[in-house]
This record gives C-alpha cells, sequence and structure tokens, in this order.
C-alpha cells in the first residue's frame, strides 16, 4: 500500500488569499500610538464588551459553473502537484450539492479525467438502527450519521492510493445507506464528497474538514432551497403538506439553522 503525503491545502481563487488594503504600518508610529493610548480601565463596563479579535473576512462568492468549480480544481492541483485532490460541498438540505457533485463529475469525465463522488449520506444509520436509538424523527440530524466512519473513509481515500476504494452511497427509494455502491479507483484524481456537516464545529466534524483540501458552501437563496426540499420530499413519497412542514418546521428546518453559520468558515460560496 502507498500513501500520498500531500496535505489539504485550500481550494479556491488565487486573489481571495491575498490580504485587501494591507499596508505595513511604520514602526515608530506604532510605538508612539501604543504610548499614546491609555490603556482600557477594567473597571469600565465598555471595556468588557471590546472584541479584540478581528472578524473572519468572508469567503469570496462564485456562481454555479461546473466548468468554473472543475477550473479551480485543476489549478490546484497543478499547483500542488497533489495525484488526488478531495474537495467537500456543503450546505443546508435542498441547497444542490448533490446536482452541483454530479456536474463536476460530468465536466471531468467530459474532459477525459478521473473523477468520482463520494456522498456523505452513504453513512447514515440504518432505519434499524435509528429505531433502536430512538432517532427516527430526527433522520439527517448530526447524530444519525456515522461520522466516524465517514472520517475513515476519508483517510483510506487520502492514503490508500494502490488499491480500489469502496464507499457506500445512500438509496433513496430505499431510505437506506447500501454499503460498496462506489469504487475509487487508484487512478481517480478528483474526488467529491458533499454532505451537510463537512463544517460543522463539534467533534469529528472538524477531524473531517482537516482532510479536505477545500470546503465549498452553497447557498442558492432560502426560496429556491426550501422549494428544492419540498419538490424532493414529494418526489420521495411524501404529501404536499407533510413536505412542506418538514422542511420549513420540521427536522430539516432545524438542520438547516444549524448548517447555516458554517457558510462562513468555507473556502468559497457558490451562489445560483
Amino acid at each position: 500500500m502507498t500513501t500520498d503525503d500531500t496535505g489539504p491545502d485550500s481550494v479556491a481563487p488565487d486573489s481571495t488569499h491575498v490580504p485587501a488594503d494591507v499596508t505595513p504600518a511604520d514602526d515608530a508610529s506604532a510605538a508612539d500610538s501604543a504610548t499614546d493610548d491609555p490603556a482600557p480601565d477594567p473597571a469600565d463596563p465598555a471595556a468588557e464588551s471590546v472584541d479584540a479579535t478581528p472578524a473572519a473576512p468572508a469567503p469570496a462568492e462564485v456562481p454555479d459553473d461546473a466548468a468554473l468549480l472543475a477550473g479551480l480544481i485543476r489549478s490546484h492541483a497543478e499547483r500542488t502537484g497533489a495525484t488526488r485532490i478531495i474537495v467537500g460541498l456543503t450546505g443546508g438540505p435542498g441547497s444542490g450539492k448533490s446536482t452541483t457533485a454530479a456536474r463536476l463529475l460530468d465536466e471531468f469525465t467530459l474532459a477525459g479525467e478521473r473523477a468520482a463522488v463520494v456522498p456523505m449520506d452513504g453513512f447514515h444509520l440504518a432505519q434499524r438502527q435509528l429505531q433502536a436509538q430512538g432517532l427516527v424523527e430526527l433522520k439527517g440530524a448530526p447524530e444519525t450519521f456515522d461520522a466516524d466512519g465517514y472520517l475513515a473513509l476519508l483517510h483510506r481515500l487520502r492514503t490508500q492510493r494502490d488499491e480500489v476504494v469502496y464507499a457506500p452511497a445512500f438509496d433513496r427509494t430505499l431510505e437506506e445507506p447500501v454499503a460498496g455502491s462506489i469504487a475509487v479507483a487508484p487512478d481517480v484524481r478528483y474526488v467529491i464528497t458533499e454532505g451537510n456537516y463537512l463544517l460543522h464545529d463539534v467533534a469529528p466534524w472538524p477531524a473531517v474538514r482537516a482532510v479536505l483540501d477545500a470546503v465549498w458552501f452553497l447557498d442558492p437563496g432560502e426560496d429556491i432551497r426550501v422549494n428544492r426540499l419540498v419538490r424532493r420530499h414529494i418526489q420521495f413519497g411524501r404529501t404536499p403538506n407533510a413536505a412542506l412542514r418538514r422542511a420549513t418546521t420540521g427536522v430539516d428546518a432545524v438542520n438547516a439553522e444549524l448548517i447555516a453559520p458554517t457558510r462562513q468558515r468555507a473556502d468559497l460560496v457558490i451562489t445560483s
């Protein structure tokens, strides 16, 4: 078994790596300023409210264009010389993760390049396990996934480069994960993985992020996202009213609220 030691690196337009409007301070001026400014008074309530940590810059936004996104991934591969790139797509339920992943796969395949899509949904707990743990009504929440199993698979995709790695998929007609559905051959250079919680800050999800070269957040707008989700639930057997409830007030809505703040941690935001 051989390993690829190339570590994750950000896949994003080069301009996002260059801080704007940064001017080096004159050392003497900085020293004078530090001397002249009075130290904050610990007894002053206003001093307690000052947050010295600057806000992180908002991630760059790009349109949902498969050719553009594939180009960014190729550029990263050329820049780093990595023999395998693993990019994550995340966003709320109905944001278009699976669709964008499929378009990227088509883009690479049509260009004669080897790629694979490995969804996080393959690590849903089986229905019998959800029933045993009383989690059926929460299906789709973080605790209804085998997150450690998903992390282990990503490590295998990163390091086991001389053998086929098999990954599970999720069958929406069965509402069950199906083991060994996806074969990732050694010559696959681009792996696209997609799922709701790639930027979640509760263990083990930060370790998942660390394995990936980049994570892109899909944000088509709330109306589009919810409408897509309702249509999907109807397509797979829910009544229109039940589909609307699940998407707007049920577990999907709760999960969407949990996922939304992770947008700020993305390397790139994909809009419609």
